[in-house]
């Protein structure tokens, strides 16, 4: 059975089929070949239960804060005013590119969306100012990973639906590993950049009054991260009615900058509809696969498997990192996630992981996916925004930051409350 579902999932994927159709039909083949009962009849009641939760309603309101922000411009001001603190560092314009998708992560939730947005606005500088089209673009996919990391996350509102973890205890823990990461690559930017200067632009500074004055346009992202996060912790809003609130601050923000119209209006609305629609076709469609999967008993198959091979704890995490990884090449992040999650976290909890911390390890694991061919999304995403150039410089150029997460992946295996200290401090 995992060698129909690995071969059938490369097979149909190389097909371009899209991701959330592949994972019904292996459903149905699954229920066609493996099962002796009609499994598919329950395709019905699936599609109810799997998308029937207030949970999930937070995910097209963090898209639509996030397509406000991008398309009224406040992107671009948040972009403009961290290039004046932060150019002066040896590598210049790129660390801009990652503190603006830090800053940006920090509203949007969504890794695709924070590419996007940052290599909107910054490909257009890379070729005026003589900077390696590599090290540019790879430092934008890979700081558009954190917004799976730094709260609030779409794909941490995944995995506490689908295991029934808090919310916000996630949300809490992913924000020292996000903070890290971002850090973590702006050292290695710099780095580079101290050894091949060539490759970091020119570092320009700027005048000290005109630094405080772009941190006006910094205030929006700041209060816009303080009103939703701290209205969850605070307990004085649920996920999703902070996401319901960021949105209305998004939009009065936009107004703030007269950056509200009706065009603006129907594209974020449009634009939230369609990453929406991917992102619950994909969630009900591997809702039903794991069904037939568990129905046919692929995860007795797996829990034999893993007993088989008499590992301990260690052993056992460092099996599942290695599984993430090497799917992580072939599986769209939220599809892996969603089809993982129900299989592979009873048995994680089974050798007395805990269930948050495992949540923040698998999302450095797909955020390494998001920057690894040939499905790595971000890649794509810079891609598209660049005017020339091939994609194997926007590969290259992630690869150093590829291992930044791998470490970080190992520092967490080593010193669990690197993501557990927040929660349990606040708790």
């Amino acid at each position: 059975m995992v060698t129909y579902i690995s071969v059938g999932l490369l097979g149909l994927l190389a097909l371009s089929i899209p991701v959330g159709i592949v994972l019904f039909l292996l459903g149905f083949g699954v229920d066609q070949f493996f099962s002796s009962f009609p499994l598919s009849r329950a395709l019905g009641n699936m599609v109810w239960t799997s998308s029937n939760s207030a949970t999930l309603i937070a995910i097209p309101f963090f898209v639509l804060l996030g397509e406000v922000l991008v398309r009224s411009g406040v992107a671009t001001r948040t972009y403009a005013a961290l290039d004046r603190w932060v150019s002066w560092l040896p590598g210049g314009l790129v660390h801009a590119n990652v503190a603006t998708a830090t800053m940006f992560s920090a509203t949007s939730g969504s890794s695709v969306a924070t590419a996007a947005t940052v290599a909107t606005v910054a490909m257009p500088q890379a070729e005026k100012l003589g900077y390696d089209p590599k090290l540019f673009s790879g430092a934008i996919a890979a700081g558009g990973t954190l917004g799976i990391m730094i709260p609030p996350s779409i794909n941490l509102i995944v995995y506490g639906f689908l295991t029934q973890s808090s919310i916000p205890q996630l949300f809490l823990a992913g924000l020292i590993p996000g903070v890290a990461l971002a850090f973590a690559f702006m050292v290695v930017v710099a780095l580079i950049c101290l050894i091949r200067p060539e490759l970091g632009g020119v570092r320009r500074t700027f005048p000290f009054p005109q630094m405080l004055r772009a941190l006006i346009d910094l205030v929006p992202i700041l209060i816009l991260f303080g009103l939703i996060v701290g209205s969850i912790y605070q307990g004085w809003a649920t996920p999703t009615e902070a996401a319901a609130v960021g949105v209305a601050g998004a939009f009065v923000i936009a107004a703030f900058f007269g950056g509200v119209n009706l065009t603006m209006i129907r594209e974020a609305l449009l634009g939230t509809m369609k990453i929406t629609a991917m992102i619950m076709l994909i969630v009900i469609g591997a809702s039903f696969l794991n069904f037939t999967l568990a129905s046919a008993g692929l995860g007795r198959e797996l829990t034999a498997f893993m007993e088989g091979l008499g590992l301990g704890p260690f052993g056992f995490i460092m099996v599942v990192v290695v599984l993430y990884i090497v799917l992580g090449f072939f599986i769209e992040t939220l599809s892996l996630m969603v089809v993982t999650i129900p299989i592979i976290v009873p048995m994680v909890l089974a050798q007395g992981y805990d269930a948050i911390w495992f949540g923040i390890l698998m999302i450095v694991l797909v955020e390494m996916a998001l920057i690894t061919p040939p499905v790595g999304l971000n890649l794509y995403v810079v891609q598209g925004a660049r005017k020339s150039g091939s994609l194997n410089e926007v590969m290259l150029g992630a690869i150093p930051f590829a291992l930044v997460m791998l470490a970080m992946a190992f520092l967490l295996i080593a010193f669990p409350q690197i993501a557990l200290w927040l929660p349990n401090a606040l708790q």
